[in-house]
């Protein structure tokens, strides 16, 4: 039988309340708290930090603090990566940038549901869909990344918008839900 931490990174239903996503969340928890605590000067610290808490590609990532995560070893970001202030990353399963990737700040990226039937809502299971940022892709300030979506390569997200929907390669969208407004091609 899966545990519940299997079940969570398949995306199947799990209770989130198992001991040891209790103890993965609460790590994380205490490696943000560090994070967020750092001083502005302290590159190599902050740098050490992303190390230990994204699945890959924190050493040369540049977030700025307030950060939050679920877990963080689901956050994979490429080359350039780099976050404003206040950005949060529900990541119950992957949430992957490519190279190059902009984040504005209050960026919010949740691969995290809940079931839409009450009844099984009740129950008090959860699950979660990857999100994939592809390379060079700026996405502005306040923006909602919801769980299962794609952006393409070269894409912008404008501030605010809610994406509920894959987005093309070299596209802006903007508004909730998002919507493209204009082709980069």
């Amino acid at each position: 039988m899966a545990s519940e931490k299997e079940k969570m990174l398949q995306g199947e239903l799990y209770d989130a309340s198992d001991p040891e996503l209790i103890t993965e969340r609460q790590r994380a928890r205490e490696l943000v708290e560090t994070y967020n605590r750092t001083a502005p000067d302290a590159t190599e610290e902050r740098r050490d930090l992303l190390g230990e808490l994204f699945g890959f590609g924190g050493e040369d990532a540049y977030v700025e603090p307030p950060l939050r995560v679920d877990y963080g070893y689901n956050i994979d970001v490429g080359e350039g990566f780099e976050a404003n202030f206040g950005c949060v990353f529900l990541d119950v399963r992957s949430i992957t940038f490519g190279p190059m990737c902009l984040l504005g700040p209050g960026v919010q990226c949740y691969t995290a549901t809940h079931p839409v039937d009450p009844e099984a809502r009740a129950e008090g299971l959860e699950s979660g869909e990857p999100i994939t940022v592809r390379e060079n892709v700026w996405i502005g300030g306040q923006a909602v990344l919801t769980p299962g979506v794609t952006v393409g390569d070269g894409a912008v997200i404008a501030a605010g918008a809610v994406v509920v929907e894959d987005v093309p390669d070299r596209v802006v969208v903007a508004g909730n839900p998002a919507r493209i407004v204009r082709d980069l091609t």
